[in-house]
């Protein structure tokens, strides 16, 4: 199945408008953390989301060619993540669990990751894990597709 147009287009809008959805700033507060390690230790995991999303979301702009789909994309954020990051036909909307600091580059990175898990079809989890590492590297590959 190979993606339209249209479709590719689509497809690179919702792109476009997660990257950006993802690179806003987290907003953390000094005041909920006890300790400037622990505020840090959280600053890093923040970090990593983004580095995590954007390495999907790189990989899905590559594969757009080779049947990934904005619908694909949208149902996966649809179930990912409690649902909580939605399409809305022009931006990704998110209604916060917690604290949104620590969550919105999560609810990305599952709703790519269940995206490409779908894209790939693979029948054992040990051959998506083997995709994953190969298309995304070892450490993207072992937070998200394990």
């Amino acid at each position: 199945m190979h993606t339209t147009h249209t479709d590719a287009q689509k497809l690179g809008e919702m792109l476009e408008t997660l990257h950006r959805f993802v690179r806003q700033r987290p907003g953390l507060e000094f005041g909920n953390y006890g300790a400037a390690a622990s505020y840090r230790r959280e600053l890093r995991q923040i970090a990593r989301d983004k580095r995590d999303a954007e390495a999907m979301i790189w990989y899905v702009w590559r594969a757009s060619v080779s049947g990934f789909t904005p619908e694909l994309l949208s149902s996966a954020a649809k179930i990912a993540f409690s649902g909580r990051l939605s399409w809305t036909g022009t931006g990704w909307e998110y209604t916060t669990g917690q604290y949104w600091p620590t969550e919105y580059r999560r609810a990305a990175c599952a709703a790519l990751s269940l995206a490409l898990r779908t894209h790939w079809e693979q029948p054992t989890l040990a051959k998506t894990y083997r995709t994953a590492k190969n298309a995304l590297g070892v450490g993207v590959a072992k937070r998200w597709f394990r």
